[in-house]
C-alpha cells in the first residue's frame, strides 16, 4: 500500500505540467501615406507596413509552436486628422504592449509619451529624423528604420569609393527636404566630398503625375541644372517626392544622379536577393501579391526582434524584452549579410544601407575601407562619441 501511495505522489508532483501559453500582442499603428507619387509604381498599397508585420508574426508563430508562445498583429490605421493618442489607447485596451509605429516624428513622440505610463514599447519603422535618436530620444522607442544620416553616409561612402567627390546639391522647398540636404552636407564633410553649389526646386503645388508630362519635364530640368560649376554627381534632397525622380537622363550635363533619384540609399529594396533575401521576397510576394518595400521590411524586422526577444526571455514583458534587445546576447538575422544589433546609447538598429537604382541593388554600404574600432556599421550615422541622446 505504501508503495502505491509513494508512486501516486511521485506522479502527482513529478509529472511535467503544461506551460501556460504566452500571448504577445503587437499593435501596428500606421499613417496613411500619400498616393500622390511621381511614379505610379510607388503608390502605397492599402496594407503598407501591415503586410510586413503579418508575415513577421507568422514567422514568429512557427517558432512559437515549440516555445508555447503566440504572436498577433493588430492593425490601427490613421488618416490625416485622426488622434494618434486615441488610436494608441485602443490598441493598449486590446492588450497590445508592443507597438510597431509607422508615424511621423511628432506623432511618434506623442505616442511615446502616452505609452510611457502604460509600460508599452514602440518600434519606429519609418521616421528617419535624427533628432528622435538624439535630442528627442526616448527609452520606450526602439528605432528599426535608419536615420537620414545613416542613409546619407551610406550613399556618400559609395560616391567617395567611386572618386565622385564634387557634388551639385539640389533640394526641395519643404522643411524635411532641408533636413535631408543637411544630412548630405554632413556626409560630405565627414568623408571628404565637396558641395560645389546648392540649388532649390520650388514646389508650386498641383498633381505630381497629372501636371508633369515628359515633354514639360524635359524642358524644365535642363534649365534647373545648367551653368553649374564642374561636378561629378548631382545629389537630390527631395523627401517630398516633387522632382527627384525627374532628374536622371534630363540634366544639362551628363552626370550621375543620386539621393532622392537615380542611385537611392534605402534599408530595403524589392530587387534585393542576396544572403537569402530572395526567400523572404518570394514568401512576401506569394502571400500579398505585391513587392516588399522598406516599411514592410522594417515592420517584419521589428516583429522578428520581438519574437527573438520573447523566445529568449520566455516573457511578454516589454521592459524585459527591451533590456534583452539592448544586451550583448541579442542579434537578428535580416538577410543583409551580417547580423544586426542595437546601439545601446540611442536604441538604433545597426544595419547596412542598400544602394538601389530602382531595378537592382548596385552596392551595399559600409564600403570596403571604411573602418571602425567597434563595428563598421557604426561608420553610418551618428556614432557614440557624438551622440546627444540621454534616454528618458
Amino acid at each position: 500500500m505504501k508503495s502505491l501511495v509513494a508512486a501516486f505522489c511521485f506522479v502527482l508532483f513529478a509529472a511535467p505540467v503544461a506551460a501556460e501559453t504566452v500571448n504577445v500582442k503587437v499593435g501596428v499603428l500606421r499613417e496613411t501615406h500619400a498616393r500622390e507619387t511621381l511614379s505610379i509604381l510607388d503608390i502605397p498599397a492599402a496594407d503598407d507596413t501591415l503586410a510586413g508585420a503579418l508575415i513577421g508574426a507568422a514567422d514568429n508563430n512557427t517558432t512559437g509552436k515549440f516555445t508555447n508562445q503566440t504572436f498577433e498583429a493588430i492593425d490601427a490605421r490613421l488618416d490625416d486628422g485622426d488622434d494618434v493618442v486615441a488610436a494608441l489607447d485602443a490598441l493598449l485596451d486590446k492588450g497590445a504592449l508592443f507597438i510597431i509605429a509607422d508615424l511621423s516624428a511628432e506623432r511618434l513622440l506623442a505616442a511615446s509619451e502616452r505609452a510611457k505610463p502604460k509600460g508599452a514599447l514602440l518600434f519606429n519603422v519609418s521616421a528617419t529624423d535624427d533628432r528622435l535618436r538624439e535630442n528627442n530620444c526616448r527609452a520606450n522607442v526602439i528605432h528599426v528604420a535608419p536615420t537620414r544620416s545613416m542613409l546619407a553616409d551610406g550613399l556618400a561612402q559609395y560616391l567617395i569609393w567611386k572618386q565622385w567627390r564634387r557634388w551639385l546639391l539640389i533640394k526641395g522647398s519643404h522643411p524635411k527636404d532641408e533636413l535631408l540636404a543637411q544630412a548630405f552636407r554632413n556626409s560630405a564633410k565627414k568623408f571628404g566630398a565637396k558641395v560645389v553649389e546648392e540649388r532649390v526646386y520650388e514646389d508650386t503645388g498641383g498633381g505630381r503625375r497629372s501636371d508633369s508630362g515628359s515633354v514639360q519635364t524635359q524642358r524644365q530640368i535642363p534649365v534647373l541644372t545648367q551653368n553649374a560649376p564642374a561636378y561629378d554627381a548631382l545629389i537630390a534632397a527631395d523627401e517630398s517626392e516633387v522632382f527627384g525622380g525627374y532628374l536622371p537622363y534630363r540634366t544639362w550635363d551628363p552626370r550621375p544622379v543620386a539621393g532622392s533619384g537615380g542611385l537611392m540609399p534605402t534599408s530595403w529594396d524589392a530587387s534585393h536577393e542576396q544572403w537569402g533575401a530572395l526567400q523572404l521576397q518570394n514568401r512576401f510576394t506569394k502571400t500579398f501579391r505585391r513587392l516588399m518595400n522598406a516599411r514592410d521590411n522594417a515592420a517584419w524586422t521589428a516583429m522578428r526582434m520581438i519574437g527573438e526577444a520573447a523566445t529568449r526571455t520566455g516573457s511578454n514583458d516589454p521592459e524585459k524584452l527591451r533590456l534583452y534587445l539592448l544586451g550583448a546576447d541579442f542579434s537578428i538575422a535580416a538577410f543583409k549579410g551580417v547580423r544586426l544589433t542595437l546601439r545601446p546609447w540611442n536604441q538604433q538598429l545597426r544595419q547596412p544601407i542598400l544602394l538601389s537604382d530602382g531595378r537592382m541593388v548596385v552596392s551595399v554600404s559600409p564600403q570596403e575601407g571604411f573602418l571602425h574600432q567597434t563595428s563598421e556599421l557604426d561608420t553610418l550615422g551618428v556614432d557614440q562619441p557624438e551622440t546627444k541622446c540621454k534616454l528618458k
